[in-house]
């Protein structure tokens, strides 16, 4: 790629365009939590389950919907993808039991998994120079926080007007309107070097590196973490957080419940990652990126110990809501800028792919054991510092892993 191909081209913009719809959608799932298990008297378990199969199908479908593209296409894989979402919100908002809203799931999961991350940052990957690759990669995965910022406040204010089902029946015409941008997405193909490389040579190899296998791992916690606060942070604050002052600065904006400030703190988590992503990007052109990634994990850590520590107070709330937010997302565009550097950018959707089936992984344990562990002990404070130790265990992994290009053997 042109080192002079500027940092805003339409690969970009669309890029995210379509990741901004998609996560906006996604990031709002949490508000559904309290209306749809009251609507059925269900446990909180069932439909945290359902968010938690979301998240497996998404990892599963990631390295799959990479493939595709590197296949037959990358619109046509964001077309299926966008599909496939639209299709599985229009059957759940006609679901009435736990196991359909289950079932559907994994077809909402494996749309987000051909509108997300794993498809688009390959070809905004391969559309930036090297020299810009980390920035546009991180300006990308910027954009799904600007999704979150307005999904959840938005999924809110639908709700003070509709039904949930008619919710989902929006969400759905918002992801196929998405298609409409998709003529102007036009990546170059990798290098010639790339292209003549099978992609099982390219896996092999990365499978038997040590460092693919840690990276793997230790992007296990940023699911778990990431997951469990989308879906459960709404409810979390709105059961436990202290009441908002009347006539305070809170009141005086409009939130005055505690259930309004649930909403609020998943968008002020993706507000603020806007700017932690963005400088994630900078510091990753610039900086060691197992090293960027150890230090996010290891704040991380602190930010959710201290948060569980201390009485969880309107105040406390937003000031973790800030904090969190400026490391949400901040280890997609250095995980994903990682893999590229390391093994190349051919098959980097189908590699970035895999390790993000990790990530759902996590993110699987995280909704699903939240769900669980608040219908058993009745809060999630258990469920809170598993996900404190996972978040200590991805900083200290990511120290081995070697940042070098892996070429093929001689």
């Amino acid at each position: 790629m042109d080192t002079r191909t500027p940092i805003l081209n339409p690969v970009l913009i669309v890029g995210c365009a379509i990741i901004l719809v998609g996560f906006a959608i996604r990031a709002s799932f949490g508000v559904f939590q309290i209306p749809i298990a009251q609507e059925f008297g269900w446990l909180r378990a069932e439909f945290s389950l359902a968010i938690a199969i979301q998240n497996l199908a998404w990892g599963i479908g990631q390295p799959l919907f990479g493939a595709v593209a590197e296949k037959i296409g990358d619109r046509m894989a964001i077309v299926i993808g966008a599909l496939t979402y639209a299709a599985g919100l229009v059957l759940s908002s006609f679901a009435v039991t736990p196991e359909a809203h289950q079932l559907l799931e994994i077809m909402v999961g494996f749309g987000i998994a051909g509108t997300g991350f794993g498809v688009i940052l390959a070809v905004v990957g391969r559309a930036s120079s090297d020299e810009n690759r980390s920035m546009s990669l991180a300006i990308a995965t910027a954009a799904g926080s600007a999704g979150q910022v307005f999904g959840a406040p938005v999924a809110e204010w639908l709700l003070s007007m509709m039904p949930w089902q008619q919710v989902f029946l929006v969400f759905a015409a918002a992801i196929l309107a998405t298609l409409l941008l998709l003529p102007a997405m036009r990546a170059p193909m990798a290098s010639r070097a790339e292209i003549e490389e099978s992609m099982g040579t390219i896996l092999r190899r990365a499978f038997r590196d040590p460092s693919y296998t840690l990276i793997f791992l230790g992007f296990f916690s940023c699911g778990y973490q990431l997951a469990f606060i989308t879906a459960h942070f709404p409810a979390f604050v709105t059961e436990m957080c202290g009441p908002i002052a009347p006539g305070g600065l809170l009141d005086s904006i409009g939130i005055g419940t505690t259930s309004a400030l649930g909403a609020v703190a998943i968008s002020l988590i993706g507000l603020a990652n806007i700017a932690g992503t963005l400088t994630a990007g900078w510091l990753g052109k610039r900086y060691s990126k197992k090293y960027l990634l150890a230090g996010i994990y290891t704040a991380r850590t602190i930010v959710a110990a201290a948060f569980i520590l201390f009485p969880i107070t309107p105040a406390t709330v937003l000031l973790f809501s800030v904090s969190m937010g400026a490391l949400w997302l901040a280890t997609v565009p250095l995980t994903s800028g990682l893999i590229a550097h390391i093994y190349g950018l051919r098959y980097m959707g189908t590699l970035y792919g895999i390790v993000f089936f990790s990530h759902q992984l996590g993110g699987f344990l995280g909704v699903w054991l939240g769900g669980r562990m608040y219908d058993v002990y009745g809060d999630y404070t258990f469920v809170w510092w598993v996900g404190v130790a996972v978040g200590a265990f991805s900083a200290i992994v990511h120290l081995p892993v070697k940042e070098r290009q892996l070429t093929a053997p001689a």
